[in-house]
């Protein structure tokens, strides 16, 4: 039998009145709640506090930590969907409807989604306008928003990207796109010049990482019309060289994300779980959620001077929706060996 670790009441005593989460855990992993927010829950049944809901996000290399509003790119109907982007400093925050405007990030975008950092502070984002079906792939450095690729096309041509989703970023900077509409991953080269239109062919990429061996892991909704619901979802991997492969069949990985030693961890939504999964496809369990938590998003922070010195490196952050109250979230802090878990339990 597997020994685990309840963290409810610690993560009660990092952040008091927060909301506690059953997060179970292995021997030697310890959690808190790294960005939590309060006022934003009026009307909820759950009663579930946290920050308005995110899914994607990023570190660059400073430690600090980028977070974009989720939008309703899968939804119709009428809607808002101008949505900003949180930039969160070193230590994490907690916000109110009062504070929440001192952490945004540059303008309000279409249905934001984080992307990836590079040249570690450039900041990569995916926005999707759903009318038109045409989406943008842009850089912001400062606050400042800058245009790679996609937008509206030349007349009579169709457009580049449709609803990009993930990034990815190469050893050579070379830009990965995955468009879930089109079932196509695009390649750029760093200024934004199309590669490849082609590059990958699969049904619904949306997440996708780079490991330390320039392996492409992606992660793909499958049959699910939309990441909420019941899959099959898909993890594929590509080698630099190679034809890509399904590694995984099953769960709907809602994000993913490498571990220091190159293992890839992924956020089960449907699974109230995060687990890990090897190169070679050996799915290792990690973490499980209880009291109707689960997991919606996940990243490591990268091992900088800047993030080592904060004591930020190589920790795993993930979102957590809260007693299924999907319209607020919060930020969970997960610290321990977990290349070490992965050898052990491979």
């Amino acid at each position: 039998m597997r020994a685990w670790v309840s963290l409810g009441l610690f993560l009660l005593m990092v952040w008091p009145g927060a909301s506690t989460a059953e997060l179970l855990l292995p021997p030697g992993f310890t959690a808190s709640v790294y960005v939590t927010g309060e006022g934003f829950d009026a009307g909820s049944a759950q009663g579930a506090r946290g920050m308005p809901a995110v899914s994607t996000m990023a570190f660059d290399e400073a430690g600090l930590l980028y977070l974009a509003r989720t939008g309703r790119r899968y939804v119709g109907g009428e809607v808002e969907d101008i949505w900003p982007v949180y930039r969160i400093p070193v230590g994490g925050a907690r916000l109110t409807p009062k504070t929440e405007a001192s952490f945004f990030y540059g303008p309000p975008l279409s249905n934001p989604q984080v992307g990836a950092i590079g040249n570690g502070r450039d900041l990569f984002l995916t926005t999707f306008d759903r009318d038109r079906k045409i989406g943008v792939l842009y850089r912001m450095t400062d606050g400042r928003i800058e245009m790679v690729a996609g937008g509206t096309p030349p007349k009579g041509t169709p457009p580049l990207l449709k609803q990009p989703e993930g990034v990815a970023i190469d050893a050579a900077g070379n830009l990965l796109v995955a468009d879930r509409d089109q079932g196509v991953i695009v390649k750029l080269d760093p200024t934004g010049h199309v590669l490849d239109p082609r590059y990958v062919a699969l049904t619904r990429p949306r997440a996708l990482a780079f490991d330390g061996a320039g392996r492409l892991w992606i992660g793909s909704d499958g049959k699910a019309e939309a990441p909420w619901q019941p899959g099959p979802g898909e993890i594929w991997q590509m080698g630099p060289q190679g034809a890509p492969r399904q590694v995984l069949a099953g769960p709907v990985p809602q994000a993913i994300g490498v571990s220091p030693g190159g293992n890839l961890f992924v956020a089960d939504r449907h699974g109230a779980q995060v687990f890990a999964l090897t190169a070679e496809g050996a799915k290792v369990e990690f973490a499980r959620f209880t009291d109707g938590d689960t997991a919606r998003g996940l990243v490591f922070a990268p091992a900088t001077p800047r993030t080592r010195q904060a004591g930020l490196a190589g920790d795993l952050f993930v979102v957590a929706i809260r007693r299924g109250s999907w319209p607020v979230n919060e930020v969970i802090r997960i610290s321990g060996p977990f290349d070490e878990l992965v050898r052990q339990r491979r």
